[in-house]
């Protein structure tokens, strides 16, 4: 019996070390981010991460464009968004955002 495994393919990609664009729909992220703005998307590890970044991540089974709030060498980094919401602390994250694009 296989067990077959749905990953997000903005994860694939990012764990294939391939730099991905990613539109995110909500406004947690306002004034940063508008709802499905583009943003450049580069492979990167939890550790290689630092408090204000904007990152691609995975909290508690659900995957964020959200900013990275604290860091901890135990417990990952803390993940929230930019209105004050607390998501909680991973190390599941694939991309950091290096650019954001216009919106077309």
């Amino acid at each position: 019996m296989f067990k077959i495994i749905n990953m997000n393919w903005k994860i694939q990609k990012l764990n294939a070390g391939i730099t991905i664009i990613s539109k995110e729909p909500g406004n947690s992220m306002l004034p940063l981010l508008k709802s499905k703005q583009p943003v450049r998307l580069v492979p990167i590890r939890w550790d290689d991460c630092e408090k204000g970044d904007i990152v691609y991540c995975k909290v508690r089974g659900n995957c964020f464009t959200h900013l990275v709030k604290g860091k901890n060498a135990k417990t990952g980094l803390l993940i929230g968004n930019n209105h004050g919401r607390i998501n909680g602390w991973t190390k599941h994250v694939y991309g950091k955002v290096v650019e954001i694009l216009p919106m077309s």
